[in-house]
């Protein structure tokens, strides 16, 4: 399977990757909700418990938008977003420390890490919207702090344009 034919296998099996963004959305929207009704540190957790389903939520959201929800074993860029994890991590890890001494700082951190990682998602899938989402994510990332928003507010930003973003991929994806 080519580059192209590759990109074209991972749009229609994964709706453009717009159901990976809901569900990424929807746990940062639920963080934000915890943040408020519970603790900061709940909200932290919350996230990360939220992003380890991510995929799973994904492959659902596929399959009720009648994708497969599952790409071809020989899709050439079958690995790349298992590749870009490591840029995840590591954001996490600095957002978890940093927070022990800024917890404001948490969500711009995260923010600032999953822009960086959606810019790859370009390449996965062949939609600039990537590149778009990546920038917004990551100017909100610098935004909050500059602003002194407060800790909380990241979550709420994050998911919210995640949310939009995918609705813009569903619907760019169902007109293709």
């Amino acid at each position: 399977m080519d580059f192209t034919q590759s990109q074209k296998d991972m749009n229609s099996s994964y709706v453009g990757g717009a159901t990976g963004v809901m569900a990424s959305g929807l746990a940062w929207l639920i963080a934000g909700v915890i943040g408020i009704t519970i603790s900061h540190v709940a909200s932290m957790i919350a996230l990360f418990v939220g992003g380890m389903f991510i995929f799973p939520v994904s492959v659902i959201f596929s399959k009720l938008l009648s994708a497969s929800g599952r790409h071809s074993s020989r899709n050439v860029l079958r690995h790349l977003a298992l590749e870009t994890l490591p840029i995840l991590f590591a954001g996490l890890l600095v957002s978890v420390y940093v927070a022990q001494f800024k917890m404001e700082l948490f969500y711009p951190i995260m923010l600032l890490t999953i822009g960086a990682r959606y810019f790859a998602f370009q390449t996965l899938y062949s939609l600039k919207e990537y590149w778009w989402l990546g920038a917004l994510l990551m100017a909100a990332g610098i935004a909050c702090p500059m602003f002194g928003l407060p800790f909380i507010a990241g979550a709420f930003v994050g998911g919210t344009i995640e949310v939009v973003f995918a609705l813009l991929i569903i619907k760019k994806s169902r007109s293709v």
